[in-house]
């Protein structure tokens, strides 16, 4: 139920708050004073679109927020609490719209997305509208009507569970059968690959390794001239490093024999000769060591031109290309299966279509039983709302089927099943039923929308209906008898009504009255809550227009009346 709705900056509400009553309240005003403002307010709590034409001109945002309460053990409660929503007794909705369009929600204080507010909106709040009463006559909607009231939600959802693990098998096995179509090219190529990795013998590390082995054969002499020379000036050659410091340490041996402190100096001193002689002997080994092999550096730099081609394509390193020889492995393993893949893939389809498939039947079963109830249900009510003659007959036929769909007898399998649902009316005796969207006036859409909501109105979780204005197209004794249908439907569920007919408004528990008013130059909108004196004078407006008279007043004093009766 709807406690409260607050607007803030939609259009030309600056501000407003309304707070419904329990049962059947009405709201009416002229055309233009806002009323329809109210319910796109409304809309946008529960996940409506945004648009930035919706803020108020000069206000930076615009904000709903709507309080709920819900009953112990509701749907909207659980869901809360699978969502990880604070919740209890009361839910607060709001909705925020920035001028340039972007919005923001929140459950209960908690950011929210607009998919999170879409699926909690049924649970809340059903509206009626001019609009649905068009979209009825849509036939994609009727399926939907059908399930609901056979409370088949629960069935649909498990074949539609079946009907996706069957898709994803398909998805499967196509992809199966794809590579079986390409393996033999496949596997050539692989294998190819996998030779090219395996004659080379890949090392860790080895691109490295072989560089610098390349760059050590090619510079061999000039390595070996400089060492040579090196190891001479430190140690072999006239006037060497190591003769000046031999001088050095006599000197230095004959100071300490003087003066004792100069003893670690001296020791320094020998201890640097001793290292720059064995310096010059490794530097006189490695040049004698290196090895001028014009065979062996051709032998490597092919292995390296080798190396850096197969880098190129699976590298960057060396340790790259031998992760990819592993997944050519386990691929060319994949491949060797296939053939078992696609059989197994195979049984798994014919099992998951099986189930899906009498899962079909079984709910296009309960949908024809269904309908024969649903098509009596909705034609009692038409009788009630004027339209006795009426006979409706709600249709449930196999879908079509299309190339490359999953079928079930002939029929396309889709998640909602096999069938296709129509409602077809016959509005008068000896008429052929056809559908709505031929033969359906206005009126007669809003009755035939109204019928439906009668029929679902215990069947539906949302404990707040909205009727906008689905009384368009009728007038008289019809008016009055689609009022009190209304007000029957106020006394499982808290209804508000947008109405300009006198009749359904003086049926009212609480009457509204939404009005404009003008201050400083700028338009403002307004709700306030009739007593029962302005009830009288709205009514009366109701029924004679702009100027009120007496005969309108005591046509307004005797509906309020009748209502009382």
């Amino acid at each position: 139920m709807l406690l409260q709705l607050s607007v803030a900056n939609i259009v030309t509400i600056e501000r407003l708050v309304f707070e419904p009553a329990v049962g059947f309240n009405v709201l009416t005003g002229e055309t233009g004073a806002g009323k329809s403002m109210l319910v796109d307010a409304l809309g946008l709590v529960l996940g409506g679109r945004a648009r930035p034409d919706m803020v108020r001109a000069g206000a930076r945002e615009a904000e709903v927020d709507a309080l709920f309460e819900l009953p112990p053990g509701s749907r909207a409660a659980a869901w809360l609490e699978a969502a990880g929503i604070p919740g209890g007794r009361e839910l607060v909705v709001r909705r925020v719209v920035m001028s340039e369009g972007r919005s923001r929600a929140y459950l209960n204080g908690r950011l929210s997305t607009l998919a999170q507010l879409a699926e909690l909106a049924p649970e809340l709040c059903d509206i009626a509208s001019q609009h649905e009463s068009v979209t009825l006559t849509d036939a994609s909607t009727h399926i939907e009507y059908l399930d609901a009231f056979g409370k088949l939600d629960g069935a649909r959802a498990e074949l539609a569970r079946q009907v996706d693990e069957l898709a994803e098998i398909d998805r499967a096995l196509s992809a199966a059968q794809e590579a079986a179509r390409g393996r033999a090219e496949r596997e050539d190529f692989l294998t190819f690959q996998a030779k090219e990795i395996d004659e080379l013998e890949v090392r860790p590390g080895e691109e490295t390794t072989l560089e610098e082995e390349c760059a050590r054969l090619r510079h061999a002499d000039k390595l070996a001239s400089l060492s040579r020379s090196s190891s001479e000036q430190l140690y072999e050659g006239d006037g060497s490093v190591c003769d000046a410091l031999g001088r050095i340490v006599s000197t230095l041996a004959a100071a300490a024999a003087i003066d004792a402190s100069l003893a670690p100096l001296l020791r320094t001193a020998e201890v640097a000769r001793t290292d720059l002689a064995e310096l010059a002997r490794s530097l006189s080994r490695y040049g004698d060591g290196i090895d001028v092999n014009p065979a062996r550096l051709g032998a490597l730099e092919d292995r390296l031109a080798r190396l850096s081609k197969l880098l190129r394509k699976h590298g960057p390193t060396a340790e790259d290309v031998l992760t990819y020889r592993r997944e050519i492995g386990v691929e060319l393993a994949s491949l060797d299966q296939v053939g078992d893949r696609i059989a197994t893939l195979t049984a798994a389809r014919e099992e998951a279509h099986a189930r899906a498939a009498a899962a079909a039947r079984a709910l296009s079963k309960k949908r024809r039983s269904s309908a024969e109830r649903l098509a009596r249900a909705i034609g009692q009510e038409l009788a009630m709302l004027g339209m006795g003659r009426a006979r409706v007959v709600v249709d449930v036929a196999p879908l079509g089927s299309s190339h490359g769909s999953i079928d079930v007898d002939g029929a396309r399998l889709s998640r909602a099943g096999v069938d296709r649902v129509e409602f077809l009316i016959a509005p008068n005796r000896g008429e052929e039923p056809r559908p709505l969207r031929r033969i359906a006036s206005g009126g007669e859409l809003s009755r035939a929308l109204l019928a439906i909501k009668r029929v679902l109105a215990d069947s539906g979780p949302a404990g707040f209906y909205v009727f906008d204005e689905v009384d368009a197209g009728v007038s008289g004794a019809i008016a009055e008898v689609i009022g009190r249908a209304i007000a029957d439907v106020a006394r499982h569920r808290q209804v508000l009504c947008i109405t300009h007919l006198p009749q359904i408004a003086a049926l009212a528990d609480a009457h509204f009255v939404v009005e404009k008013c003008e201050s400083q130059q700028r338009t403002f909108t307004a709700v306030r809550r009739l007593t029962d004196a302005d009830r009288v004078t709205e009514v009366a407006r109701m029924i004679g227009g702009v100027r009120v008279g007496d005969a309108a007043r005591k046509a307004a004093s005797e509906l309020l009346a009748s209502r009382r009766a």
